[in-house]
């Protein structure tokens, strides 16, 4: 039996294989569905990562190199080409792999299997189905990894951050990228990445817009933008066509959690991911989650805390067994959309808990409220708030022991 079993080597199933080990386990495995750890980072080469992390400025496939190499002084066993199929509340865990079919067992778990991108059947745009349609990562993994084209005129739907950095990564190839389409009123990317990828380049950006029509027998030839008004229905009159013979969607990504829907682990509907404490364990006990199977991050940097916190949360628990406490709710306020954590151990040891929120609408000078009923635990001043980038408080924990709930609300200031 092991200690330990993350399920997942990206930089979050790394981050935490690494913290269980310095936190002291030794009998730790990695169980990877890909033939090479990485994740996601293998495929994206620019730069921007580890700011936070490494206080220097790498590419993903330099980032992950970074927890490989660290990895390598340990004694965390990595089994790649391992589909993991179930896993169960007692904490087995079958897995298809070279071996074959095998069912191992674990005294602890950390689920880090990351996200996927929502598919043009997700968001039901009408018209023919030719090739050219594709989801962003695609299209960065045949051009990052394979050395593919996806095609030569482009449009973006979407403006989340794979979608913004393709928009960049695509003009640098060659391609014309015509516009980046965005139902919202508002970009689904950071800041940072809609002046870089866009301003940058000149590319147009249409907020309050949507594709409405996709044109094409064998390969896409070309197709319709409109206008939405505050309900997101396409107002006539406000017909765009684009000849283009790529469409990349970039409309969201969601948690990859069907081994924890299986077993019985309970979801946040907010998220997609599990309900976690502030030590990342979820609803089972000495079971953890972390990364982009729990929420949607902005920056690999956060994850990797994350999950480094999942990893010595993990140790502790096959160390020293479940945390016994009452309960603490952390609940969304006016105009928040989700936190997580959604729960707070009341005896937890962390002397300070790190909160992750996203708002429901822009904001200029505002301030984020922490409280309890009519009491102000906490008042955190923000510049600018946007529903694109996620927000992180720090909350002393003494300031939160003595209530049962607490929440968290957005304010203009």
């Amino acid at each position: 039996m092991y200690e330990l079993a993350v399920i997942g080597g990206g930089p979050a199933g790394l981050a935490a294989a690494y913290s269980a080990y310095q936190n002291g386990l030794r009998n730790i495995v990695i169980l990877e569905r890909d033939k090479e750890l990485g994740g996601i980072l293998n495929q994206c080469i620019h730069n921007g990562f580890g700011l936070h992390r490494f206080k220097e400025e790498l590419s993903g496939p330099e980032y992950a190199h970074r927890f490989i190499e660290m990895l390598k002084d340990t004694s965390v066993e990595v089994r790649l080409d391992t589909m993991v199929i179930e896993i169960t509340d007692d904490k087995k865990i079958f897995i298809n792999s070279p071996k074959g079919y095998e069912c191992i067992e674990a005294q602890s778990i950390v689920l880090s299997m990351g996200c996927r991108e929502r598919t043009r059947g997700a968001i039901s745009i009408p018209g023919t189905r030719p090739s050219g349609v594709f989801t962003a990562g695609a299209a960065q993994r045949y051009l990052n990894m394979e050395g593919l084209m996806a095609g030569k005129r482009v449009v973006i739907l979407g403006s989340g951050d794979i979608g913004l950095i393709m928009a960049r990564r695509m003009t640098l190839e060659g391609a014309k990228v015509l516009a980046c389409v965005e139902l919202m009123p508002y970009s689904g990317g950071l800041t940072r990445n809609i002046v870089q990828c866009l301003d940058d380049f000149g590319i147009p950006l249409y907020l309050s817009h949507t594709v409405t029509e996709i044109r094409g027998d064998k390969r896409l030839e070309g197709i319709t933008v409109m206008k939405v008004d505050e309900n997101r229905q396409p107002i006539e009159g406000t017909e765009m066509d684009f000849d283009c013979d790529t469409l990349l969607l970039s409309v969201g990504l969601i948690p990859e959690n069907e081994l924890t829907r299986e077993a019985g682990i309970a979801m946040d509907p907010k998220t997609n991911g599990a309900f976690v404490f502030e030590n990342m364990e979820t609803s089972i006990e000495g079971i953890f989650a972390c990364g982009n199977a729990v929420h949607v991050h902005d920056l690999v940097d956060f994850v990797s805390a994350e999950s480094e916190r999942a990893g010595a949360a993990a140790a502790e628990y096959v160390k020293n067994g479940a945390s016994d406490s009452e309960v603490i709710e952390i609940v969304n306020g006016a105009d928040v959309g989700y936190t997580v954590p959604q729960k707070l151990h009341r005896n937890t040891k962390a002397e300070k808990i790190d909160v992750f929120f996203r708002v429901r609408r822009v904001f200029s000078k505002s301030r984020v409220v922490v409280s309890s009923g009519d009491t102000e635990i906490a008042v955190f001043k923000k510049a600018f708030m946007v529903p694109g980038e996620m927000q992180h408080l720090v909350i002393p924990t003494d300031k939160l022991r003595d209530f049962d709930t607490i929440t968290v609300t957005a304010q203009e200031a």
